[in-house]
């Protein structure tokens, strides 16, 4: 504690954590919770993906790919997703999609568990 006291001068105290020990730092290993649980779907997202139980975030990752793959993007507005048919049966039959509805209209197709 001499080196505080040079470095710090008398009268203030030295703010420094105890070290942590490597399993204190490890994240905890089990069954994953919330948007990366693995829930079941409904028939038609479940037709498109081509899965009948996905985590929230594999979904929305498959759908943005297809969006990407398939050039479904507003080109004079990036934020508008133009759908095609199989784009529709998930998006509530909606011809054009904001990219922020999208996890709203998803969540219709995901089972809730009690």
């Amino acid at each position: 504690m001499a080196w505080a006291t040079r470095v710090f001068g008398q009268g203030h105290r030295v703010l420094m954590a105890a070290a942590t020990t490597a399993t204190a730092i490890a994240p905890k290993r089990g069954r994953p919770a919330g948007i990366l649980k693995v829930v079941p779907v409904s028939p038609a997202l479940g037709e498109f993906l081509g899965v009948s139980e996905v985590s929230r975030t594999d979904a929305v990752k498959k759908v943005w790919a297809y969006i990407k793959h398939n050039n479904l993007q507003n080109p004079s507005n990036k934020k508008e997703i133009l759908c095609d048919a199989k784009l529709k049966t998930i998006f509530s039959r909606k011809d054009q999609v904001g990219f922020l509805e999208i996890a709203k209209l998803m969540s219709q197709h995901f089972i809730k568990s009690s």
